[in-house]
């Protein structure tokens, strides 16, 4: 498989974003996770076998079906936000994208949904597990989580994401905590300062 090149994956953004703010938006908030992965990946020895380049395309594609919940007035549709990730995977697939890199897009939302989750909460997708299969894929979860596209974009500890999950149920921090004991905590602050953007601890 080839993956796209980082130019190839702006363009895609470029191409489906409604207007100039989405993309600044999303597209920032995926080079960050992008950012986030490599610092995670580089304290790890153990995870110096991953396929780098396939993590920085699952962080640079990983949001891209967001575009597809902003209105025709560039308002983006928080109550279906939970779709995001099908939408993404439906997005590259049409682009005619392998499985491999489509799964970055529905298997990295939370801590992983299953299908209990989206039975009992009701949720606006279809009923299966979105959960990652592959390391690469738990990696580009994990960094996620320490950056919010919140208006304003905020970057998050390892401890104000422990307590926004815990809302989606009490086995979510739990399995987030897991994730921190494997990879480690990023080096938030200092990413943070290099975006401008503030901390929420």
């Amino acid at each position: 498989m080839q993956v796209p090149t980082d130019d190839e994956i702006r363009a895609l953004h470029a191409e489906h974003a409604p207007t100039r703010e989405a993309f600044d938006l999303v597209y920032t908030h995926c080079r960050i996770v992008c950012d986030l992965a490599e610092r995670v990946i580089g304290a790890n020895p153990s995870l110096q076998l991953l396929d780098v380049d396939l993590v920085r395309a699952g962080c640079l594609l990983h949001d891209i079906g967001v575009y597809r919940l902003f209105d025709g007035a560039g308002r983006l549709d928080h109550t279906q936000y939970v779709r995001h990730g099908v939408l993404g995977h439906d997005l590259l697939a049409e682009a005619g994208m392998p499985e491999v890199l489509c799964r970055f897009c529905s298997c990295h939302t939370g801590v992983g949904i299953t299908e209990h989750d989206v039975r009992t909460q009701s949720l606006p997708i279809p009923p299966e597990d979105y959960l990652p299969d592959t390391l690469e894929e738990e990696v580009v979860m994990y960094a996620d989580k320490f950056h919010s596209k919140a208006d304003p974009p905020v970057f998050l500890t390892a401890g104000a994401y422990t307590r926004k999950v815990g809302k989606f149920g009490p086995d979510k921090p739990v399995l987030f905590q897991q994730m921190v004991d494997r990879f480690g905590d990023p080096p938030v602050e200092e990413i943070a300062a290099g975006y401008g953007h503030t901390v929420r601890r």
